[in-house]
């Protein structure tokens, strides 16, 4: 508490002073209105007297006062009820709280701070306070300080309030001021006005308030003056006529308001009411219906002062509404009589607030320093020449009257000694005498005059004779065991010991502590228990007895209370310092303390901390602990049943880890059944799957949006948590269900038993397809028709466990739905530890929990903060978050829901291996799904055949044995091939398709609810060998168009084992032959070796190569040259076999791709429909797919390559050559003693002439015999030729120059001419053998072409391959030859004498006829023409 100013005699002379109560005209009123201020308010500041005051007592010797105080206050006729009071005394409290961030209710104690205002150890008791007044004695050590600046003020507040009572006459009115204006028409007749009313007041038995002191009440007569409205001399005459008819001594002539109502600027007046009426005014007291008046209540005001209204003039009684009724009167009355009943009233709480906004009011603005004179002049004049020999007179006549009526000797005064030297009878003690609180003396009763000149010596300072006074009626009313009365002669003769000058008898401690005791356990009246308190605490305080005076406050309010409060402070102490077992200790005992003390919510609160903080107690200890806990909470929530549920302390919830899931648990697999995988919250969270996904729902949306990507997509989410997307409001569907997963967590060493859990929640219900959407009703509601909730009955948390929790719901409307937490009870379980010795973490998990019957209900909400936002430079410069949307979910109307089986699907394969299987789409919804598309990145694993495919078998079991592939028998023995045509956008892949995204032919494409449908579906292992993921996405719609969901998704992940089976490589050359032997023009020999590098593991036996089949737009196979008799090509481990092929040119240039079939077997396998033909484009699709990608990493490391112009490009063509290889197998694999024949095919393209390919998996082997240099030049050719004209990149970078094997390439040459030939040369002695030279122009463009015959001998070897023979004729022959022209030239050879000769020296130059010199090179032949040369 503050330092006080006064000391412990000036605030109890202050505490009880002489009232006199004022009565005013309204015209009265409103000339002390201009100064903004009441009569009462006017005069306040000048009630002290400055001067000694004289006056006699009874035995006539002068008594002198000093520094004498006097409170004028207006008449009020109802009391203040107690909660009222109640209410006031917190608003006074609460007003005389510092600002914010200054300290307050501190108490420093050493190095500690302790705040002595925790709410946690406030009373229900206004003056729960009080007991705080120990640590005042404090407030002189050197090692402890002390302020609580609240407590003067609630104490004076305290002591203002005390209302008037019938044992005691220290709030009893003494005096009667009336007020009139001296500019009402007649003064002295609203004089008798006024007098009759204060009149009535008193005497009439209607009003039973205000008390007062005697009947013959003095009555003083004020005559108020405005002198600014001049007619001093007509207030001067009335005043003369006052005086003749009160007398001098019973009027005056009160001049104010010398000026006007405007002061000037530069004139300082002093305020003295500013202290009074604003420093610790309560403002923001409310006015009641039936009273116009605000209390104000300051420190140093001794009684409450009425603000009188204005302009209400409203009579009651006759009387007026000055005195209508007091301002603390409540709306509503109370029945209970001391301060512990319910009708509390707690502090304003926007008493800071009110009391920030209130704005300062000057007063006395029409005052000058004279009127300040002249008011302190009245008081002085009512005090010496009115009011004090009224007092002086009414001692007297007490004094009179009780010596006429006890027969005592002539004076009190004088008598003392006698009735202090007589025998004493012993006192008995207040244990022992009956309770008769409830006796009442009648008014003229000795007892009450003794009681009454006591009080009134004792307001004049005559405090000797107020001790005899209270001294004799202490004994009378012991006598008659009045208990209330002797209580209090008892308080105020100890007060009036202390107060006597110069100390003639030490303090009287015991009469206080009698008072205090009765007060408090017989009459049951706290108030003035507390008053004794207060006033003897002071004193003790003055006499440095700190300890009796803590020791008197704590005895007033509670030993618990004060046990508490030191715990409370304690813990300021022990928090924050790492002693743990301490403040678990302390948090324990203010739980037990507050429960004793029925504050169960600080009991709950103490108990919260022991269990939300990481404890470090036993088990034992811990569970007791939670037992305290459940059973105060218990308690608690039987006060408020029906209220809302509070906050649960256990188990811990990780709120970011909530995840949410949205769809219903997924069929599970059945036998050769497989379910699709989908998504489920058993999958843990990987971002890039979840960015492959994201991608393949966006190529999904992209197709059915005729291949334009949106915008505005989003990627459907299934299951949200704290790495997804969550800004947006997720999506569910009506009558599916909604799960939430909550991890909780158990701090503590013991099991928690969770009953009865489910989810909180709050839903809106909208239409969301009604057109007026705006007009749609929205309505709060819980109920079960709109979202059914799973309840856990029992989920048991083990020690120190982290557990998932996945609580469903079940919305049956549209609308916006709130998860707000998990609502639940909590307990826990009976010790396992003496359960016939079992080990306790086995009952644990037998699923029946044996609950000690200690369970609370309550909640825990779920509060998910979003991301930290750091896009834009203020969020980076400061903290904010975006929003987690993930339980405020949006319920949509009816979707379809597809679910997708597949049957035999397998789980290994052998590279290349094709294996057909079923797929079963089930529509589970409630409304008919179309628009069913399957999405992959590996287009080339499965297919469900291209447009004319033949769906047959139509069941799994019928095709147990039957070939994948579509066939028909081979009738024909010979190995010419078998054609066949077909379009690649049958099979998905061409000019504006997507491979990726695959159409479902499902019939009618449409599937209602509850249908089902089983379609074939083909696969082909992986050329990789390995363990695959392949995902797939199935994407559909429904009929019907929704506002907020368009589409749904379905995901599947299938596993793949594939083992190594064959490797292809195949190179095609260009044949010596310009013409075969049906003329067919140009072709080439294709050379197919095939290995077979399967290990045992994969049980395969042996393979069979049943067929080989081309495809181009150019060339297809003619015929297979075989060596071998035998047909059939098998291949055992390790074997590899070759092939060797002959290829033509398609005559007649087609749109279509040819298919051409060369059959070793006795079944032709129709390579142009499915699935053959699928998994060839598809597998094509994808090595230039990945091709593209390559080469976009090695354009974007390095500069791009010039592009040629179209004279280099022709000459590249040349050597390019479009012919793609399709090798078909068959394996025979032993399994369980059974032979299973699989299937499957190779791939390889054929880019350039003369260069090999090899199919996928050989390049991972190749590469390590190539070598990294050979291996990027095969790499670098693949990627810059394109497959096919709709495979063929855009901007294809090639070398500026082509390179010797490509100009090569642009002129074929053949030499046509007889094996041996036979001359006689004994006859002729030359031989001269014709020669015919066959040119060939590859190109598409006109070239010019010389043939030179001379011949170039570069070293001896050619020399002897030519011999000496010569070309007659010209050396040289220039001719040009137009784009795919063959033409001959006739040359002859001449031979001298016998022998092997090469015809093949002719050196051939060739170069464009729009070209002049540029890339002029020699053609060489590939292989040497030689002749025999005989002789006859």
């Amino acid at each position: 508490m503050a330092q006080r100013v006064q000391s412990a005699q000036e605030f109890l002379q202050d505490s009880f002073v002489p009232l006199v109560a004022a009565l005013c005209s309204e015209e009265a009123e409103k000339v002390t209105r201009k100064n903004n201020l009441g009569f009462c308010e006017l005069i306040k500041p000048f009630c002290r007297l400055t001067s000694e005051v004289h006056m006699r007592d009874p035995n006539n010797q002068l008594h002198i006062i000093k520094n004498l105080k006097i409170a004028v206050n207006n008449i009020i006729t109802q009391p203040p009820q107690q909660g009222a009071i109640r209410k006031l005394l917190n608003d006074v409290v609460t007003v005389s709280q510092p600002a914010e961030g200054l300290v307050a209710n501190v108490i420093t104690a050493g190095d500690y701070d302790l705040n002595i205002s925790d709410r946690s150890v406030k009373a229900s008791v206004p003056w729960y306070s009080s007991w705080k007044d120990t640590l005042m004695g404090l407030n002189t050590s050197t090692f402890y300080s002390a302020t609580t600046p609240w407590f003067e003020a609630y104490r004076e507040s305290f002591l203002q309030s005390m209302p008037s009572s019938d044992h005691e006459f220290l709030n009893h009115y003494v005096a009667c001021m009336l007020v009139v204006s001296s500019s009402e028409p007649e003064p002295v007749e609203q004089f008798l006005k006024l007098s009759q009313e204060q009149h009535q007041i008193q005497h009439s038995n209607e009003y039973s308030y205000p008390k007062w002191f005697i009947p013959n009440t003095l009555k003083y007569y004020v005559l108020l003056h405005d002198v600014s409205l001049g007619e001093e001399q007509r207030a001067d005459s009335i005043y003369e006529e006052m005086k003749q008819r009160y007398g001098t001594q019973g009027c005056y002539l009160l001049k104010i308001n010398s000026r006007g109502s405007n002061r000037g600027a530069d004139e300082q007046i002093p305020d003295p009411w500013s202290q009074y009426l604003q420093k610790n005014t309560i403002q923001t007291q409310e006015p009641y219906e039936d009273g116009p008046y605000t209390l104000i209540s300051n420190k140093n005001s001794d009684h409450f002062i009425p603000l009188d209204g204005l302009g209400n003039d409203s009579k009651v009684d006759g009387l007026s509404n000055n005195f209508k009724s007091h301002p603390l009167q409540l709306d509503h009355t109370s029945d209970s009589g001391c301060f512990d009943g319910t009708d509390y009233v707690k502090p304003n709480s926007s008493m800071h607030e009110s009391k920030k906004s209130n704005t300062w009011t000057p007063h006395g603005t029409c005052l000058t320093l004279t009127d300040h004179d002249r008011i302190r002049q009245f008081i002085q004049e009512f005090t010496f020449r009115g009011l004090l020999p009224h007092i002086e007179k009414t001692i007297r006549q007490l004094n009179d009257q009780l010596i006429s009526r006890k027969g005592l000797s002539r004076s009190l005064f004088s008598a003392t000694k006698k009735w202090f030297s007589g025998s004493k009878v012993p006192e008995k003690s207040v244990n022992e005498l009956k309770s008769t609180s409830g006796l009442l003396y009648p008014p003229e009763a000795p007892e009450l005059q003794i009681r009454k000149m006591a009080d009134l010596c004792f307001l004049v300072q005559h405090y000797e004779l107020a001790y005899n006074c209270y001294h004799t009626a202490k004994k009378d009313f012991l006598n008659d065991q009045a208990m209330l009365y002797a209580a209090g002669a008892l308080e105020m003769a100890a007060v009036s010991a202390f107060l006597q000058p110069g100390a003639p008898r030490p303090y009287p401690a015991h009469y206080m502590d009698t008072a205090i005791q009765t007060y408090r356990d017989i009459c049951k009246n706290m108030m003035l228990a507390e008053r004794c308190v207060l006033l003897s605490a002071e004193v003790l305080k003055s006499q440095s007895k700190y300890s009796e005076a803590a020791a008197l406050l704590i005895r007033l309010t509670s030993e618990k209370k004060h046990a508490l409060r030191c715990y409370c402070q304690a813990m300021q102490v022990y928090k924050g310092k790492g002693w743990s077992l301490a403040e678990d200790h302390i948090n324990f005992t203010i739980g037990r303390q507050s429960f004793t003390l029925r504050q169960l919510d600080n009991a709950v609160s103490a108990f919260r901390h022991i269990l939300i903080n990481d404890s470090k107690q036993s088990a034992a200890q811990q569970g007791a602990f939670l037992r305290e806990y459940l059973y105060v909470y218990r308690n608690v929530s039987q006060l408020s049943p029906d209220g809302p549920l509070p906050q649960l302390p256990l188990p811990y919830i990780n709120s970011s880890a909530t995840r949410v899931f949205f769809g219903h648990d997924r069929q599970q697999s059945e036998g050769e059944k497989q379910a699709a995988t989908h998504i489920s919250l058993d999958q843990e969270y990987d971002s890039e799957f979840s960015y492959q996904w994201k991608e393949l729902e966006e190529q999904a949306v992209a197709a059915a949006n005729k291949g334009t990507a949106l915008s505005n997509f989003q990627p459907t989410q299934y299951c949200l948590n704290k790495y997804s997307d969550n800004s947006r409001f997720p999506l569910g569907v009506v009558e599916e269900p909604i799960t939430v997963e909550v991890a909780f967590r158990n701090p503590l060493k013991v099991p928690l038993l969770l009953t009865d859990l489910s989810l909180l929640w709050k839903f809106q219900p909208k239409d969301y397809n009604s057109k007026n959407n705006g007009d749609t009703k929205e309505v709060e509601t819980s109920g079960k028709d709109m979202i059914g909730a799973e309840v856990i009955p029992e989920f048991l948390m083990n020690s120190e466990e982290t557990k998932m929790a996945r609580l469903k719901l079940f919305p049956h409307q549209t609308g916006e739905l709130h998860i707000l937490g998990v609502v639940y009870n909590l307990g826990t379980i009976q010790s396992t530890s003496v359960l016939d010795g079992v080990d306790p973490s086995v009952v644990l998990q037998t699923g029946k929990f044996i609950s000690n019957g200690m369970s609370v209900r309550g909640r825990q909400d779920l509060e998910i903060q979003g991301p930290r936002l750091n896009s834009t430079k203020e969020e980076k410069t400061s903290i904010k978050y975006g929003p987690d949307r993930r339980l405020d979910p949006i319920i949509t109307e009816d979707m379809p829901l597809l679910e997708v089986f597949f049957i035999n699907f397998p789980t290994g394969l052998l590279c290349g291996e094709i294996r057909k299987t079923y797929v079963e789409f089930m529509n589970v919804g409630k409304c008919p799904l179309t628009g069913v598309k399957v999405v992959s990145k590996r287009p080339e694993f499965f297919t469900f055949g291209g447009s004319s495919a033949i769906l047959t078998p139509l069941s799994p079991s019928a095709s147990e044995h039957c070939s994948a592939y579509k066939t028909v028998v081979k009738h024909s023995t010979s190995l010419y091939s078998l054609t066949s045509s077909a379009d690649s956008s049958d099979f998905g892949v061409g000019t504006g398709c997507q491979p990726e995204v695959i159409d479902v032919p499902l019939p009618d494409s449409v599937l209602l609810p509850g249908a089902s449908v089983q379609l074939p579906m083909w696969l082909r292992g992986p050329d990789e060998e390995g363990v695959h993921e392949i995902n797939f996405l199935f994407y559909y719609e429904s009929i019907r168009k929704h506002s907020k969901m368009c589409h749904r998704v379905l995901r599947h992940t299938a596993v793949i084992c594939t083992s190594r089976s064959l490797t292809v490589q195949a190179t095609v050359y260009r044949s010596n032959a310009l013409e075969d032997e049906k003329g067919d023009g140009d072709n080439m020999l294709v050379f197919v070796d095939v290995e077979n590098i399967n290990t045992s593991e994969a049980g395969v036996k042996e393979f069979h190569i049943v067929q080989v089949s081309s495809n181009s737009k150019n060339w297809k196979l003619q015929e297979s040259i075989n060596l071998s008799e035998d047909k059939d090509i098998k291949l055992a481990n390790r074997e590899k076999g070759k092939l060797c092929l002959k290829a033509v040119r398609c005559k007649h240039f087609v749109e279509n791709y040819t298919f051409a079939d060369i059959v070793f077997g006795s079944e032709q396998i129709i390579s142009s429909t499915s699935p053959c033909a699928d998994f060839f484009f598809r597998s094509l699709y994808s090595d230039l797919k990945r091709a593209r990608s390559q080469q976009s990493v090695h354009t974007s490391q390095g500069a791009a390559k010039p592009h040629l112009d179209n004279a280099v490009r022709l000459i590249q063509k040349c050597s390019e050559v479009d012919l793609n290889i399709i090798v078909l197998w068959k394996a025979y694999v032993v399994e369980d003693n059974k032979q299973l024949i699989l299937e499957g095919q190779h791939h390889v393209v054929l880019h350039t002439v003369g260069k090999e390919a090899f199919s996928f998996p050989q390049k991972q082997g190749f590469k390590k015999i190539l070598g990294n240099s050979d291996w990027e030049d095969l790499e670098q050719e693949s990627s810059e030729i394109g497959l096919f004209n709709f495979f063929r990149p855009e901007n294809t970078s090639v070398p500026a120059r082509p390179s010797l094997d490509q100009f090569s390439s642009l002129i074929k040459t053949s030499l046509h001419y007889p094996e041996t030939y036979n001359h006689p040369f004994h006859q002729k002695s030359l031989c001269i053998v014709p020669v015919t030279l066959l040119l060939s122009n590859c190109s598409q463009a006109d070239v010019d072409v010389i043939i030179d015959l001379r011949h170039k001998t570069t070293s001896p070897e050619t020399l002897e391959i030519h011999g000496s023979f010569t070309w007659l004729g010209q050396t040289q022959y220039k001719l040009q030859l137009k784009s795919q022209e063959v033409s001959s030239l006739q040359l002859k050879a001449c031979f001298v004498h016998t022998g092997v000769y090469n015809l093949g020296t002719p050196r051939v130059f060739a170069k464009l006829s729009d070209q002049v010199t540029l890339f002029e090179t020699s053609q060489q032949n590939s292989m040497p023409a030689l002749i025999i040369i005989g002789n006859v």
